[in-house]
């Protein structure tokens, strides 16, 4: 058995838009595919080129997509019989970025596709996502950090975006 420890670095910015307006703006820049219709096509295609047809039909504008969404403050609302808290996670990605990751470093697949949060606090929105550099760092691949530098900015770019 072996445990590595890994130091994972958090951007975070807080944005004063209203919950509904960061997240509708972090919607809108993703393809939000049928994940159930998506994964039937890439497996019934019959070659990378297909593959890779399927893979962009379902990306955004910003060349990610929703592979799933977590209203976690839906479960901590109904608990407290409150309106409040406000908190989301969202996994998004683009599978052909992810395989040039896991092609260097098979672990980036433990990593990818990544989580943004986004949640309400009396400050204001807070949205926030682990860069990968931070993740792939210590296997030492220039090719797969070359790759997660690239995903990063992307993801980092988003963000400021939506929030702003």
């Amino acid at each position: 058995m072996t445990i590595a420890k890994v130091e994972v670095e958090r951007f975070s910015l807080t944005s004063l838009k209203p919950f509904d307006a960061v997240v509708a703006a972090l919607k809108s820049a993703i393809g939000q595919p049928n994940m159930v219709e998506f994964f039937k096509e890439t497996r019934a295609t019959n070659s990378f080129p297909d593959l890779e047809r399927v893979v962009q039909s379902g990306l955004g504008q910003t060349d990610l997509m929703l592979f799933a969404e977590f209203d976690l403050g839906d479960i901590l609302r109904r608990e407290s019989g409150s309106k409040t808290p406000k908190i989301m996670r969202f996994v998004i990605g683009n599978p052909l970025i992810m395989k040039e990751m896991v092609k260097h470093v098979p672990d980036a697949g433990s990593y990818a596709p990544v989580t943004i949060l986004v949640d309400e606090r009396p400050d204001g929105v807070h949205v926030s996502y682990y860069k990968m550099e931070s993740y792939l760092l210590s296997y030492g691949s220039a090719e797969a950090l070359a790759v997660a530098r690239n995903l990063d900015a992307k993801i980092t770019t988003l963000l400021h975006e939506c929030a702003s």
